[in-house]
C-alpha cells in the first residue's frame, strides 16, 4: 500500500510537468536545446530543482492538510503575496490548458492527417470525462497513462542517440546560442512548478508525510532524467527540428517501423494528462473535487478556452511559457528561500 501511495504521488507530479510542450519536444527545444551543449548543465539544474521543490511542496501540503494550493501559497509567501500568486495561477492554469488543447490539435493535423479542430475538441472532451470522476479520475488518469509516456519518450530518445551519436549534431547549435542557458533553466522550472503546486497540494489529505515526500522525490528524479535525455537527443537533430511543430515526431521518423505512429499517440496522451492537471488545479482551487460545482467549472473552462487553442501551438509555447515563467519566479523564490528563513528563525530562538 505504501509503494502504491508513493507511486501515485510520483506519477501525478510527472504528469503535471510532461505535457504537450514537453513530449512534443517544443518545450525542451525552446528552453534547453537552443543553447547547444550549455543546455545540458541547464537541464541538470532544472532536474535538481524539480526534486527539491517537489519534496518541499508535498511536505507543506501534507503538514497543512491542504485541499488546494492556496494554503500552501500562504505558508510560503504570506497572505498578501499569496493573493497575487493566486490570481496569477488562476490565469496561468487556463493558459496552460489552452497550450495542451493546441498541442492536441497539432498532433492530429501534423501526424494523423486529421482536422486540427478534432484534436482540440477531443482533448477537451476527454479532460472533462476524466474529471467528472473527481479526484479518483484525476489520479487514475495519471497512474495509468504517465508510466506509458515515460517509457515511450525514453525509448525514442535512446533510439535517436543510437541513430545519430552526439558528436554529429551538437556543434550546429553551439555557435548560434551561447548565453542564457541557466536563466532559461530557472524560467522553465518556475513556469512548470505552477501546475505541480496546484495538483500536489490537492493530495495533502490523501497521503502520509513520508509517502508524499518520497513520492515527490521519485517523481522529481524521473523528471530530471527525462529532461536530460530529451535535451541530449534533440541537440543532435538541431537546427532541423526547428521547422516542426512536434520535433519528437520528426526524430521518430528516423526509426523504421510503426514507432512514429505509436509515438504520435503517446504525445497525445501526454497532452491529455497535463490538460487534465491544468483543469483540475483550476477547478480544485474554486470548488471541492467531484462536486457539481467542480464539474461545472471544468466544462465552463473547456468551452471558454477552446477558441484560444486554435492559435498555433508553437506560438503559444514560445509566448506563454516564458511569460508564465517570469510570473512564477515569485513562487520559485519563495519555495527556495522559505527553508532558509525557517532555519534562521529556529536558530534565533535557541537560548544563548
Amino acid at each position: 500500500m505504501r509503494l502504491r501511495s508513493i507511486f501515485k504521488v510520483a506519477m501525478v507530479y510527472v504528469g503535471g510537468v510532461i505535457g504537450a510542450g514537453f513530449a512534443s519536444g517544443q518545450e525542451i527545444m525552446q528552453f534547453f536545446v537552443k543553447h547547444g551543449e550549455m543546455g545540458i548543465p541547464g537541464a541538470i539544474i532544472a532536474g535538481g530543482l524539480f526534486i527539491y521543490l517537489g519534496m518541499l511542496i508535498m511536505y507543506l501540503s501534507v503538514s497543512l492538510g491542504a485541499r488546494n494550493y492556496l494554503a500552501v501559497l500562504r505558508s510560503i509567501l504570506g497572505v498578501k503575496i499569496s493573493k497575487l500568486i493566486d490570481m496569477l495561477s488562476l490565469i496561468m492554469l487556463p493558459g496552460g490548458f489552452a497550450v495542451m488543447l493546441a498541442g492536441g490539435g497539432a498532433v492530429f493535423s501534423e501526424h494523423l492527417g486529421l482536422p486540427r479542430h478534432w484534436g482540440i475538441i477531443s482533448t477537451a472532451l476527454f479532460s472533462c470525462l476524466f474529471l467528472f470522476k473527481g479526484m479518483k479520475g484525476f489520479v487514475g488518469a495519471n497512474v495509468f497513462l504517465v508510466p506509458v509516456k515515460i517509457c515511450a519518450i525514453s525509448i525514442l530518445c535512446l533510439a535517436a542517440l543510437l541513430i545519430r551519436p552526439p558528436a554529429d549534431g551538437a556543434e550546429q547549435a553551439i555557435d548560434a546560442w551561447k548565453t542564457g542557458a541557466f536563466r532559461d533553466a530557472v524560467l522553465y522550472v518556475s513556469y512548470n512548478m505552477v501546475v505541480p503546486v496546484a495538483v500536489l497540494s490537492s493530495l495533502g489529505k490523501s497521503v502520509s508525510l513520508r509517502d508524499g515526500v518520497l513520492g515527490a522525490a521519485a517523481g522529481g528524479t524521473a523528471l530530471a532524467l527525462i529532461i536530460l535525455l530529451v535535451t541530449v537527443a534533440e541537440i543532435n537533430f538541431y537546427p532541423e527540428i526547428t521547422g516542426y511543430e512536434i520535433p519528437m515526431l520528426y526524430i521518430a521518423s528516423f526509426i523504421p517501423g510503426a514507432f512514429k505512429v505509436f509515438m504520435g499517440l503517446l504525445i497525445w496522451v501526454a497532452v491529455l494528462t497535463t490538460a487534465v492537471a491544468d483543469a483540475h488545479g483550476f477547478a480544485a482551487r474554486l470548488s471541492l473535487p467531484g462536486s457539481n460545482k467542480y464539474k461545472l467549472i471544468v466544462v465552463g473552462l473547456a468551452i471558454a478556452i477552446t477558441p484560444v487553442a486554435f492559435l498555433k501551438f508553437s506560438f503559444l509555447v514560445k509566448i506563454l511559457y516564458p511569460m508564465f515563467g517570469y510570473c512564477g519566479l515569485l513562487l520559485l523564490a519563495g519555495l527556495i528561500i522559505m527553508p532558509v528563513i525557517g532555519a534562521l528563525r529556529r536558530n534565533n530562538s535557541i537560548p544563548r
